[in-house]
């Protein structure tokens, strides 16, 4: 009995190096620039992005007004810090679609005292998972925030940046953890608020 053979197998051509090492640096590329994106420790934000109060933007804007939110933030003041602290401490935290959330002042009355946690309720734009928090320290005493919690209203787990550090005088302080910042109504991703923004 005879067999009948099959057609030939066609085998493909080895990957050319230039091409397959192309690949491997695309893929560092993007690793690396996930890695600077989302770093744990605290940077100075750059004077150009500055929190806007609230009233000013609402002032300015013109647009859809956002629905509000309250927000609770913990604060715990580190261990080495002072022992009181009156300086005056601003505060600005949001989401990747720049639902941001100003206070000018988050200090107690009577100041952060050292390993002491204090507790503020905050109103803003309601966001979608805050990824970035800044603080600013004006005063002359200093300040060393441990970590600041914030709890989200829809949410039952708090978003937790973690300080350590003494804040420099004057500087906004913090850190982004937000993978990615698209413009309002850039694609499926973009928010209900911003999609509406955009259409106007």
């Amino acid at each position: 009995m005879a067999c009948r053979a099959g057609p030939p197998l066609r085998r493909r051509p080895p990957p050319r190096p230039a091409l397959l090492a192309l690949a491997v640096l695309s893929c560092l590329q993007l690793a690396a620039s996930q890695l600077s994106s989302t770093s744990t420790r605290p940077l100075a934000r750059p004077a150009a992005t500055a929190a806007v109060p609230l009233e000013e933007a609402a002032a300015g804007g013109g647009g859809v007004a956002r629905r509000a939110c309250t927000y609770t933030v913990e604060i715990k003041t580190s261990c080495s810090s002072p022992r009181a602290s009156p300086d005056a401490v601003s505060l600005a935290f949001g989401d990747a679609y720049r639902n941001e959330v100003y206070t000018a002042r988050v200090s107690p009355a009577y100041g952060f005292e050292r390993c002491a946690k204090d507790t503020f309720r905050v109103s803003g734009p309601c966001g979608y998972g805050v990824c970035y928090l800044y603080l600013r320290r004006s005063g002359g005493v200093g300040w060393t925030p441990q970590w600041v919690r914030v709890y989200e209203p829809a949410s039952r787990t708090p978003s937790t940046f973690y300080f350590g550090d003494p804040l420099p005088n004057g500087v906004w302080y913090g850190l982004d953890r937000c993978l990615r910042r698209p413009a309002p109504g850039a694609g499926a991703g973009a928010s209900p608020d911003a999609a509406a923004q955009a259409s106007q």
